[in-house]
């Protein structure tokens, strides 16, 4: 079966069908429904490897994060795959680890696979590997960064840093900690940024918060690291924002393992709340960010740029973070309490 059969099938032209198949949105609905009837009724299935030697594009998008075992990339992920697949679009996906080199060759293979376009959480925002794509013709748009050449979707993480500490220091607490990943990745600066904006305008020095860097991905692991750091050599810290969830989760394990009562010694402020936030055994206080919507608005963007080219606007969208009370956060002591190590 050709697209030629499906044309006569439809009565329209070949260029009509290709654009059902190739872009959709240039067909008006009646038309776009009668030719889609007409690939049921004779069984047409596209050949994707026709249309790339003939210098095309796949209906493939990738999409490149950091760390796939955070269940915040998990959550966007499923947002980017259900947006794609109901445009038409076959979502690949590929995790960079945070490593420069490994995300360089996936976005070397993503091209050689003539991909419509790529949504990426860069390790390096100003790696030249992005604009070599964009002139090549490959849709480009950054999650979490904001670059103006490129389209780009972020939350504004200053705004969630300072949500997290104005929220620990309404409660009394004057010792914060904060704990992150690399502040080489932008996302955990700017929530550091946030917190210190925060003890800026209540008179507090920067040093009123202690940054605890640990590991490379912000896991639960590190967070466990974290604690014993706390413990050792920051007895004076009553209260810690985590720049993800994992992290918190991880340190008020450690924290509970040192004897240390969480929220009744130390209160713990997660970030992007995961499913696992609401539903651990002590709820976690976070910051939500909107994954779906993140996916969503991201994914229909890409799709545009693939679409319409150099006539395609870039548009650099910023949601808003909310800040969600749950169980691990109270009202600082005067003091940071002696710490007990007796279920070390």
């Amino acid at each position: 079966m050709t697209i030629k059969e499906v044309a006569a099938a439809a009565e329209v032209s070949v260029g009509t069908v290709s654009n059902v198949l190739n872009r959709p949105n240039a067909v008006s609905d009646e038309t776009r429904l009668k030719v889609l009837d007409a690939i049921d009724r004779l069984g047409f299935v596209r050949n994707a490897g026709a249309s790339l030697l003939r210098g095309g594009r796949a209906r493939t998008i990738g999409l490149i994060t950091l760390d796939i075992r955070n269940p915040f990339f998990t959550e966007l992920a499923r947002s980017v795959e259900h947006t794609a697949r109901e445009a038409g679009y076959l979502l690949v996906l590929c995790n960079s680890d945070e490593n420069r080199t490994q995300e360089k060759r996936y976005l070397e293979l993503l091209e050689e696979q003539r991909v419509n376009g790529v949504l990426i959480s860069p390790v390096n925002e100003r790696d030249n590997t992005l604009q070599w794509l964009r002139d090549r013709g490959t849709a480009v748009v950054l999650l979490g960064h904001d670059r103006r050449s490129f389209c780009s979707v972020r939350v504004d993480d200053v705004s969630g840093g300072e949500l997290a500490a104005d929220h620990l220091l309404d409660l009394g607490h004057r010792r914060l900690a904060f704990v992150t990943a690399p502040l080489t990745i932008a996302a955990y600066n700017s929530r550091l940024t946030g917190v210190r904006r925060a003890l800026a305008r209540r008179g507090l020095p920067d040093d009123a918060c202690e940054v605890v860097e640990v590991g490379s991905l912000g896991t639960a692991a590190e967070g466990r690291v974290a604690s014993d750091i706390l413990v050792d050599d920051h007895p004076e810290v009553t209260a810690a924002v985590c720049g993800n969830d994992l992290l918190a989760l991880g340190l008020i394990a450690g924290l509970l393992r040192h004897g240390i009562r969480v929220p009744g010694d130390i209160s713990v402020v997660g970030y992007d709340d995961i499913e696992l936030a609401e539903h651990s055994s002590l709820p976690l206080t976070t910051i939500r960010q909107p994954k779906q919507e993140l996916g969503r608005v991201a994914t229909n963007l890409l799709i545009e740029e693939g679409q319409r080219g150099a006539a395609h606007a870039h548009q650099q969208i910023v949601f808003q973070p909310e800040f969600v009370l749950r169980d691990t956060t109270a009202a600082g002591r005067r003091s940071a309490p002696r710490r007990r190590t007796e279920g070390r």
